[in-house]
């Protein structure tokens, strides 16, 4: 079996450190590099949390980049009452080992993907789309070094979770989001709709603590402080686990299901900005340009994740 290479790029936050655990424990898979951009919190944290991250997967060969630190048109927006100050509050993680290149992420992409045309790469964003859309903008050759993008954001009928119409990865940076849905790659969608259907319940993360394994003690811990805050907003019995529906998707995709359709992303009203429009029923006659997961075996789902997370 030949692995599929992708390339991580990420805001950690508690959810992306779980989707990078699993895809690092996934042979299915072969994890380029990683890029960091701001979002969660500042680009400074989320890069330190990355190289924490894979310190504790000890993974120092794994080339990490950082990217972004801000959006392009606005003032970044951060999620620290989600994540909080550190942006993996919860747990005692190793400091960090990895090596930090001194490549902007947006350079290393460029090149990378420039040099990928003959054997192409998944981007997996987990984050705001700005390192993406800077890397489309300066060099638009990079199109035919990229297999697909399969990114976690959006929601298409669910709303927001941080207006009323815009869920936080596009909020943060609709602009750049605009760029990459109009981009003509191929483009898979894991919105609020999907992730909103796969909760954790305590059994669940307590049970990674008995693993027996540093990493699964590490992740239950930072998963108890993570679903605090989604509990008490939404009353619901568990919190979402978003991020790692990505790199799911990637290893099993009948576990979820969706539908290509038209997404535009609203950047000029005040009122939706950020919002992933969705043409379900394709009533505008505007092409298909995303597919748009809503639909997860939350079962499945769950004990995918909790089996990659045990061998590492």
């Amino acid at each position: 079996m030949t692995a599929r290479s992708i390339i991580i790029d990420t805001d950690p936050g508690h959810d992306d450190a779980v989707a990078i655990l699993v895809a690092l424990a996934s042979p299915e898979l072969a994890v380029r590099g990683i890029t960091t951009v701001a979002g969660n919190v500042p680009l400074a944290l989320t890069t330190r949390n990355a190289r924490r991250v894979l310190a504790l997967a000890g993974r120092e060969d794994v080339p990490l980049f950082a990217g972004c630190g801000r959006p392009l048109l606005r003032p970044l927006v951060t999620a620290e009452a989600v994540h909080g100050q550190t942006g993996l509050d919860g747990a005692e993680l190793p400091e960090p080992t990895v090596p930090l290149s001194d490549r902007h992420a947006v350079d290393w992409l460029v090149d990378t993907l420039l040099a990928a045309r003959d054997d192409p790469v998944t981007l997996c964003p987990l984050g705001p789309l700005t390192n993406i859309a800077m890397a489309l903008v300066r060099e638009p050759r990079i199109a035919d070094g990229i297999a697909q993008v399969v990114l976690m954001g959006g929601a298409a009928f669910a709303g927001g979770n941080t207006t009323p119409a815009a869920e936080f990865n596009i909020y943060v940076d609709p602009h750049a989001a605009d760029i990459v849905f109009r981009s003509g790659l191929p483009l898979t969608m894991l919105p609020l709709d999907c992730t909103h259907k796969a909760l954790m319940q305590a059994d669940w993360i307590e049970g990674l603590g008995r693993l027996g394994t540093r990493v699964g003690q590490a992740v239950s811990a930072l998963l108890r402080f993570y679903q605090r805050y989604d509990v008490a907003k939404y009353g619901s019995s568990g919190g979402p686990l978003h991020d790692p529906t990505v790199i799911a998707y990637l290893l099993q995709p009948q576990l979820f299901a969706g539908k290509t359709c038209n997404v535009r992303v609203e950047v000029g009203s005040p009122l939706t900005l950020g919002m992933t429009v969705t043409d379900w029923w394709g009533v505008t006659g505007e092409p298909a340009n995303c597919t748009v997961i809503t639909e997860v075996d939350a079962a499945g789902f769950f004990a995918l994740v909790a089996d990659r997370l045990g061998r590492l």
